[in-house]
Formats: structure tokens, C-alpha cells, sequence
């Protein structure tokens, strides 16, 4: 008898998570809909999506009409049933810019904000005022611009299942650091610790670049590309490397870091770093390449919209550089280039860039601009954190009607 109830609660537990990932892949769906995809008979579909809408997890959000016999009722997941957060935290030469956006179980964006914000500044609540020391840390920071945007917006925060966190640096799970970061206050260990405490929800963390290449698989230029590789040209650099699975982050999560990638020359003087890609490629190194065309601008992506065909090209020559490195270690079937500076160069700079490697080496690459305008490291890391939302709740049903 043990062996026959273990069965059916196992059989249950499918069936259950089995509904709620159609719904959550292919909705709205009719009970007919549901029956024809699972194999379900028309009592077990019943009873699935009554146990679904008594979990708020399933919602009736309309009747068919206009066919034979009594319209039926189309089921959806619940909006409201569970929210996915997606923070960046951006480098600039002044404060950093913190954007948040929150999503719902359909997907669709619900709240989004952007400030600037000293991540080593205490958090803005009133219990901020308080004699505690944890007040000031980064993690407390940002929960605290979270749960704002949250009341504004009325999304209880009860309901926030899963946060995913951009982040210019890589980090290393081993000591819940993060390395390679220009942002005061980013690189304190235990802040992905902190930010689960601060939050109540579970929290991921990736490079922005990692996220930026996971929006353009989904939303830009690399859908349905087999593997591609994205270089990220900001203020800083990066490499993002998506070889048709799960993005390469290396064994500290530092893979991607080209920016530090040395090309082999001298230091000009004594004392000074060895030249590395980030000094020729690097926002600072673009606004001074722009000056020494005469273009005076504030930010590197300003210079390369005033710049003009001598500068295009110039700078081409050093994204080339990059463009090969990539090329003749991965050969990948297509190389995005994204961030604040590719997108300002446009099809000039593709093009530009595309002229140089061919004159540069004997190796043969597909160069693309990335088509998304929006904030590809946003709207990656959105994407990363409702799929885990997603595939979290598919295995909480199951888990729960297996007991």
C-alpha cells in the first residue's frame, strides 16, 4: 500500500508541475488545451487546476466564445502569484547608478527605477537613524532602494522569489566576493550573503556583461545563433561567451575580464603598468584617442558620435585588436558588439571593425551591433531571474504534492 501511495503522489506531483509549466511556457490555455498537451484526463485536469488556483498560483482570465456548446474557461498563471527582480549596478566616473526592474510571473515589467547612489551611504529608511552597523552596507543600500520602488508601485515584497544582480566585476561564490570591480563598496565580502538577508528572496549574481549576451540570446542580433561571443565597449570592458550552453564565467567567475588581457609591450615609463586592452580600449583611452582627433567630449560614447572617419577608424584598429583575440581562440559563429560605445558607432564602427581584422589577420568573423536600445544588462539580468522564478515554482508544486 506504501508502495501505491508514494506512486500516486509521485504521479500527482507531475501532473501538477507538469500544468504549471505549460502554463508558464505556452498560456492561456482551455482545460482542452492542458488535456491535449499533458495526456490528462478531463477529472485530473480539473482537479490540477483547481489545486493551482487555490495555491494563487492559476487564474480564469476569460471564457472562448463563438463555438459549439458552453464556453470554456481559459486558464493563465497569476501575474501576482510570484515577482522576479533584476538590479545593475553600473560603473561611472562619478556615483554609481543602481536600476531595478521587477517583473511578474507573465513577464511583464511592473516597476523600474534608476538612481545614483553611494553604495557605502546608509540606507535611506528611517531606521537608517539607528546605531547599527549594518545600516551602512551595500546590501542594506540597495534592499533599501528595492523595497521603496516596491511601495511605490504596490508589489508586496512578501511575493519577490528570486533577485538577480549585474554587476561590472566578476565574483567568486567560494568567498561571496566580488573581484575586478571600480565600485566603493561592491567588493565587500559577504554582500551576496547581505542582499539575501536584506531581501528575503533568493539571490544570484553575474557579471553584466554574462547578463547583457543572455538579453541579446533572447531579445537581440544572436537569437538563434549556435554560439556567439559579445564585446562590451563602455566605460570598461568585457567579454561575454556563449558557446550554445550555459555562459563560460571560469573557475573564479573571472572569464570575460579581457579589459586586463596584456598586448605585449612596454611600459612607457618606469613604474607604469604594462599596456593592457583596457588602456587602449578602455573609456579613458577612447576619449583620449578622441581628443588627439580634436573631438572634446564628456563620455566615450559623445566621442564616438561626434568622431568622423579618421577617428572611426582609428578606433576600429584597437576594437580589432580585442575582435581577434576572441576570434582566433573560439572562433565563434558571431561577434556582438555592445555597450555605450558600440552602440554610438553603430554600422560605422561594424563595419569599420570588420575592414581591420580582415587586414589585421587571416581569420574570418561575423560582426553584428547589438540591436537592443533599451539596458541590455537589465533586461538580461529580468530574464535570468523570472526563468529561475519559473523552474523554482514548477519544482516547489512538485515538491509539495509529492509530500
Amino acid at each position: 500500500m506504501e508502495r501505491l501511495s508514494g506512486s500516486a503522489k509521485l504521479l500527482r506531483a507531475m501532473n501538477t508541475s507538469a500544468v504549471l509549466a505549460h502554463l508558464l511556457g505556452r498560456g492561456p490555455l482551455t482545460r482542452a488545451d492542458i488535456r491535449e498537451l499533458t495526456g490528462l484526463s478531463k477529472p485530473t485536469t480539473s482537479e490540477v487546476l483547481r489545486k493551482l488556483v487555490e495555491a494563487d498560483l492559476a487564474i480564469v482570465t476569460g471564457h472562448t466564445s463563438g463555438g459549439p456548446g458552453p464556453n470554456a474557461e481559459i486558464y493563465s498563471t497569476n501575474p501576482d502569484g510570484a515577482f522576479a527582480v533584476a538590479i545593475s549596478v553600473r560603473e561611472t566616473d562619478l556615483e554609481p547608478v543602481i536600476a531595478i526592474a521587477i517583473c511578474d510571473l507573465s513577464g511583464a515589467m511592473r516597476a523600474r527605477t534608476q538612481v545614483v547612489r553611494d553604495l557605502t551611504a546608509s540606507a535611506s529608511t528611517a531606521s537608517a537613524s539607528t546605531d547599527n552597523p549594518a545600516l551602512d552596507h551595500p546590501a542594506t543600500v540597495i534592499a533599501d532602494i528595492l523595497h521603496t520602488l516596491c511601495r511605490q508601485e504596490g508589489i508586496p515584497t512578501d511575493r519577490i522569489r528570486h533577485v538577480q544582480l549585474g554587476v561590472p566585476g566578476s565574483y567568486d561564490p567560494t568567498s561571496d566576493t566580488i573581484h575586478h570591480v571600480d565600485v566603493p563598496g561592491l567588493d565587500r565580502p559577504g554582500l551576496v550573503t547581505a542582499l539575501r538577508r536584506a531581501v528575503a528572496a533568493t539571490v544570484a549574481i553575474d557579471n553584466d556583461v554574462n547578463l547583457a549576451a543572455i538579453a541579446e540570446r533572447n531579445r537581440g542580433v544572436a537569437a538563434g545563433v549556435p554560439n556567439f561571443a559579445l564585446l562590451w565597449l563602455d566605460h570598461g570592458l568585457g567579454l561575454a561567451i556563449d558557446l550554445g550552453g550555459p555562459l563560460l564565467r571560469g573557475a573564479r567567475g573571472g572569464a570575460g575580464e579581457i579589459g586586463y588581457m596584456p598586448l605585449g609591450l612596454p611600459a612607457r615609463r618606469a613604474g607604469d603598468p604594462a599596456p593592457d586592452l583596457d588602456s587602449i580600449l578602455g573609456g579613458a583611452a577612447v576619449l583620449a584617442l578622441a581628443e588627439a582627433h580634436g573631438i572634446t567630449a564628456d563620455t566615450p560614447d559623445e566621442a564616438v558620435r561626434q568622431g568622423g572617419a579618421a577617428f572611426i577608424a582609428a578606433l576600429a584598429q584597437r576594437v580589432a585588436v580585442g575582435v581577434a583575440a576572441v576570434v582566433a581562440v573560439l572562433d565563434p559563429a558571431l561577434v556582438v558588439l555592445a555597450g555605450a560605445v558600440a552602440q554610438a558607432g553603430g554600422s560605422r564602427l561594424r563595419d569599420a571593425v570588420a575592414v581591420a581584422i580582415r587586414a589585421a589577420a587571416p581569420l574570418e568573423a561575423e560582426i553584428a551591433t547589438t540591436s537592443l536600445a533599451d539596458d541590455a544588462v537589465l533586461l538580461g539580468a529580468l530574464d535570468a531571474a523570472l526563468d529561475v522564478v519559473r523552474e523554482d515554482l514548477i519544482r516547489a508544486v512538485h515538491d509539495a504534492n509529492s509530500q
